[in-house]
Parts: structure tokens; sequence; C-alpha cells
């Protein structure tokens, strides 16, 4: 003969193994595409110059290439690219600095591009917090620049934004992947 606590306990295994179901269910095909940073491919890669009391930073995911012919095949000409991997790169600039022929005022900007195969059309994009280019908005950008594409003998492995050496208040933001080089001209106005 079952007994009032055997049927109270029973209910209350069976409220649990429900509370259970239905909450670890919740989370199932959920919209969100963000990755938790253990299983990201790309690691985060930060780049910086300093230049007369100035400087730019750039935070990015840096992917690999993996054998993958990347410009014109994995990344499509003529497509927003978040320029880099996971999250869309932010560029940060504490001074009003030229980029190529453009004044960039002070700010944080999302730094996407469009590859082409002779350019790349760089822009500073006003809507930070953007997981890739998915959200990619052309009415928030900022400034858009080209810049010719070198094309390089040996494959770059993974993509990397570098800064050259500081000269004469000059640097250069050289952006890098497979064969494809694009060099951005940055001088500082200085103090």
């Amino acid at each position: 003969m079952i007994n009032q606590h055997t049927i109270r306990f029973s209910h209350f295994i069976v409220t649990l193994l429900f509370l259970g179901v239905f909450f670890g269910c919740q989370n199932q095909g959920s919209e969100n595409p963000r990755p938790s940073q253990e299983s990201r491919k790309s690691p985060i890669a930060i780049a910086s110059v300093k230049g007369d009391g100035s400087y730019v930073k750039v935070v990015y995911g840096q992917p690999y290439r993996r054998g993958r012919t990347i410009f014109g095949d994995l990344q499509p000409w003529g497509e927003v690219w978040r320029t880099g991997a996971n999250e869309a790169t932010e560029i940060t600039i504490t001074d009003p600095v030229l980029m190529g022929d453009q004044a960039i005022n002070s700010g944080t900007y999302t730094l996407f591009t469009i590859p082409g195969p002779d350019s790349f059309t760089v822009i500073l994009n006003h809507e930070l917090g953007q997981w890739g280019a998915f959200e990619y908005n052309p009415e928030r950008d900022y400034k858009r620049m080209k810049f010719p594409v070198q094309k390089l003998s040996t494959p770059v492995e993974a993509f990397t934004i570098e800064f050259s050496e500081p000269e004469y208040s000059m640097s250069t933001m050289s952006l890098k992947w497979d064969r494809v080089r694009v060099d951005i001209p940055i001088r500082f106005y200085g103090e």
C-alpha cells in the first residue's frame, strides 16, 4: 500500500523533472550566433600604435587561412566584411588623425571593409558591439575610403592587423591575409 509520504515524494520528483526539462529547453533554438569564448577558433588580437600623444588601437578576431582561398572565395569580392572574425572589428582613435586623405575624429568605430581584387573600401561605422557584419547598416557609416591591394607572393596564415613604427608623425596600418595586403596611411596631428 502506498502511503501519503510516497505520493508527495513522487509529485516532488515529477515536478523537478518537469522544471528541469522546461528550463533546459529554454536555450534550445536560440538565435544568438555568438559562441562561448572557449569554443572560438579565432582568438582575439589587439594592434596599436602611439604617436604625438595619441594612439590608435584595433581589437579584432584573428581567423586562420587553413588552406582556404580567402578573398574572392570564402570572403566574396564586393561584400561587406567584419575585417576579422567573431565580433566586428573595432578601432579606437584618441585624437583626430588623417587616414589616407580623410580627417578622422577621435572616437571608437566599427571597422568594416569591402574587399575587391584591386582595392579595399575601408568603412568606419558608428554602430558598435555588432556580431560580424550581419546587421551592418550603411546609414551609420562615418567614413568610407579606398586603398589599393598589394598581392603577396607568400600567403599569410593568420589575418593580421599591424602598425609600422611612427616616423615623422606617420604610421601605416596594414591588413594582411592570404595573398592580400592593404596599407592604410595614418598621420597624427600632434598636440
